[in-house]
């Protein structure tokens, strides 16, 4: 999608987006072919811009060259014969292409650098701190919130009653909010708006909307990473994303409760914030090393650190007692073929990698982490209808559930 001015409007142009008129008035819908009745009524109505759908055909010769060098980078640690793999590469290409052919500069070298780190400082040393001494060390300095003890106390009660949960909830009148927003968001895709944390429990299921709730506040634990090491916004970003895909995906499968998904991906890198909060330079060092090299990230946790981040939330998810399910698709994400039911970590394994596919379009840092062929062969599904139809949903949905958490 590119915003494109009306003088720079051509017939033949595709309206990436509804286009409404200054009161609101809907004038085109998106999927509009442009002719030029439509541009004269837009000069009359006083419009003066449109986001249109961007060709990557009209690109250069050398610049797709260029756009097609820059992907297969973040390719290098995949199998580039495996169906799925070509059809995430097909997917990236043609996002970063699009990109390109509406304006944005593909990211140089001196661009993949963090910056302004020299003061912080870990708490432990390589060789000095285990996952397990950072997690105790963690836990006994800084409280869950309550509210995440009460609302699972909740969840593990069959005989909880819709009211009861809603009143739990509603406790937290910020996460109250943010669940609503969820629940009014594409995410669910209900018809009609749902105005209260009753109502979302009657719809959406008092275990499905009460893991919701653990997520979400499990993410505001989660507020003094400092900015210079990472921007939290964009991590979120890319863990909802894993989330959304994670749904989707787990919808193909039968008999899975799709919401636990959406949150397993969006709590899949957890570990790595406890090691933002201990190991702050180490871990600036090892996204650093994973950068310049080339490398996956948890290739470059392992060389600089001695762990990876699921070696860090197995203990930090034991110790705040998180559903035993979630936790481990959480924690075997990386190496789904290693947990005796592999289906649901595998599930958020072949999110993470989609995730990572869609993201080399804005600015990602990291080559794709890669694609277990096993993990992918349980899902049973045609990678190119299945992958089109998954990002498809997901440029849907980002930015409106995006926006109900910042």
């Amino acid at each position: 999608m590119g915003i494109t001015r009306l003088d720079e409007l051509k017939t033949g142009m595709v309206l990436a987006t509804d286009l409404v008129a200054s009161d609101g008035r809907l004038l085109f819908k998106s999927g509009t072919k442009l002719e030029d009745r439509h541009l004269e009524l837009l000069k009359r109505v006083g419009v003066d811009e449109a986001d249109v759908e961007i060709d990557p055909n009209d690109l250069s010769v050398e610049t797709l060259q260029q756009v097609e060098d820059y992907v297969r980078d973040f390719f290098l640690y995949v199998n580039p014969d495996f169906p799925p793999t070509i059809e995430m590469f097909r997917i990236a290409l043609d996002l970063t292409a699009k990109q390109v052919a509406a304006g944005w500069e593909l990211p140089d070298v001196g661009e993949r650098r963090a910056d302004s780190v020299e003061h912080l400082e870990d708490v432990f040393v390589k060789g000095m701190g285990t996952p397990e001494t950072l997690v105790r060390h963690e836990t006994e300095l800084t409280s869950f919130p309550d509210i995440f003890f009460r609302i699972k106390e909740v969840l593990e009660d069959d005989s909880a009653s819709a009211d009861r949960i809603a009143k739990v909830v509603s406790t937290d009148m910020s996460l109250a909010a943010k669940l609503l927003k969820l629940v009014n968001s594409p995410l669910y895709g209900f018809p009609q708006t749902i105005d209260s944390i009753s109502r979302a429990v009657a719809l959406v299921g008092a275990k499905e909307l009460s893991t919701l709730a653990l997520g979400i506040s499990a993410i505001n634990y989660f507020k003094d990473i400092p900015a210079e090491l990472m921007d939290m916004e964009t991590f979120w970003r890319h863990s909802i994303t894993c989330g959304i895909f994670a749904k989707i995906l787990a919808g193909t499968q039968t008999g899975l409760s799709p919401e636990r998904f959406f949150i397993g991906g969006l709590l899949h890198d957890v570990g790595r914030l406890i090691m933002f909060k201990k190991l702050p330079y180490a871990s600036t060092e090892a996204m650093l090393f994973a950068r310049e090299n080339s490398i996956p990230l948890t290739e470059a946790e392992m060389s600089v650190m001695g762990f990876i981040h699921t070696d860090v939330s197995t203990p930090l998810l034991e110790a705040w007692k998180f559903p035993e399910g979630l936790s481990n698709m959480i924690n075997y994400h990386h190496t789904p073929m290693e947990f005796p039911n592999p289906l649901e970590p595998a599930i958020i394994h072949v999110a993470d990698n989609l995730a990572n596919a869609v993201e080399i379009a804005l600015s990602g840092m990291y080559v794709m982490p890669g694609l277990d062929e096993d993990a992918w062969a349980l899902l049973g599904l045609d990678p190119v209808p299945v992958l089109e139809e998954s990002v498809s949903q997901y440029g849907a949905q980002i930015d409106t559930i995006m926006s109900a958490f910042f």
